[in-house]
């Protein structure tokens, strides 16, 4: 009988992750549409999926950050610092692109939805409040509340403080590292599994006609996020290596994109972007520390849906946005992108504190956020394929910048 399921499955398992991925999106719609009930049963194994990438997530970060910085050695080059050069810049760009598209395509929203539950800070100094007391958290329930700025901090302290600890020690922690990222590796293959539950749940939850009645705004949001993409990045690619950027930019969209889309955790994407590093001979010193920093500070998809959404509930409401105003909510939205992981509900519970700006009550800016969690089916599975391509994409400009190499193509 094994024997047997395994003659069936045998083509199915020879394909690659990703046409696994859309059989399995596929399989959900169908059984949605013809198999309602059915559907609903088996959104249990989209969620046994997602409650496992965001259970590995943080421990993977605090291993591989503290691994990576204690395994470095002294006098060791690495280009960390135009990396995080070009991490800034994007994020800000990508808000400036986020306003720019906001006046061109202005959205209005049907703010009748009911209260989010949620405390939304309050302005951007609470926002930077927030992430000092979260970066010397007790590192036990940053773990277990999966805040990364905390995680990040003990990261680093931990693994400065193990660089003078002996060889036998820093081993033992690569090697628990490499234990995690299998494990990681292991989540990220069953997600075709994982896709079809959610498919198949979402849709004969909420059905397709709950994103077509928010059709605009999200046609906004994807649409910034695809020019940042293929864009704004890929300028800055150019502007830092002076070489044609679009191998390198399609290759980071194939290699990392597609699965941050489907498993949307830039930090359980981290496996993916460091196989994607490795093979496209990256310096080791650089993107081990790069990718995972990446995956906590690098959130230019947040500082897009921050901005468009805050801008169409400021037109909704009829308020006029001036031009300095419009340059401080870019700021705004992208220092409080940093933070994104560190503040519960993610990029659409910042909303509340960058509409503040216009002086909207937080009450209104709420429901702005229920129609976020309306449309992040498609929006946090983009911002998080942005997110997590970006981070490989930098960390190869950089280098390329100072060492260049051929082998784009073959990866």
């Amino acid at each position: 009988m094994i024997a047997t399921v395994h003659t069936v499955f045998r083509p199915l398992l020879r394909l690659g992750l990703i046409p696994q991925i859309l059989l399995g999106i596929v399989a959900g719609v169908l059984l949605a549409l013809f198999a309602p009930t059915v559907a609903s049963d088996v959104a249990l194994l989209g969620q046994l999926f997602i409650a496992a990438l965001q259970a590995v997530a943080p421990i993977l970060v605090f291993v591989l950050v503290a691994a990576a910085i204690s395994a470095h050695q002294t006098g060791q080059p690495t280009h960390i610092r135009p990396v995080l050069m070009l991490y800034v810049a994007g994020t800000l760009i990508a808000a400036l692109i986020a306003v720019a598209a906001s006046f061109l395509f202005p959205t209005e929203l049907t703010l009748d939805l009911g209260q989010v539950d949620g405390n939304p800070p309050g302005d951007i100094f609470s926002v930077l409040r927030d992430l000092l007391l979260n970066a010397v958290a007790n590192p036990v329930s940053a773990l277990m509340e999966a805040n990364f700025i905390a995680i990040l901090a003990w990261a680093i302290g931990l693994g400065l403080a193990l660089r003078q600890a002996s060889d036998t020690t820093r081993q033992a922690l690569n090697d628990l590292s490499a234990a995690i990222t299998r494990i990681v590796t292991l989540v990220i293959r069953l997600a075709p599994i994982g896709i079809f539950g959610l498919v198949a749940g979402t849709l004969a939850e909420s059905g397709v006609q709950a994103l077509l009645n928010y059709a605009q705004l999200l046609g906004v949001i994807v649409g910034c996020m695809l020019f940042v993409a293929l864009v704004s990045n890929p300028l800055l690619v150019y502007l830092t290596t002076r070489q044609n950027p679009y191998p390198l930019v399609f290759t980071c969209l194939r290699g990392s994109a597609i699965t941050a889309f489907f498993t949307r955790s830039s930090a359980a994407n981290i496996p993916v972007n460091l196989e994607l590093c490795r093979r496209l001979k990256l310096d080791p010193d650089t993107y081990s520390i790069s990718i995972p920093l990446g995956a906590t500070i690098n959130m230019c998809g947040a500082a897009i849906t921050i901005t468009v959404i805050t801008l169409a509930t400021a037109h909704t409401l009829g308020i006029s946005v001036d031009f300095p105003t419009a340059l401080l909510l870019c700021v705004v939205s992208a220092l409080a992108a940093c933070g994104v992981s560190g503040v519960a509900g993610g990029s659409l519970m910042l909303i509340p504190m960058a509409s503040n700006l216009f002086g909207i009550p937080t009450e209104v800016a709420m429901q702005a956020v229920a129609i976020g969690f309306v449309i992040s089916v498609v929006q946090d599975s983009t911002e998080t394929a942005l997110n997590s391509s970006t981070d490989v994409l930098f960390t190869a400009a950089a280098c390329q910048a100072r060492k260049p190499y051929d082998s784009i193509n073959d990866a």
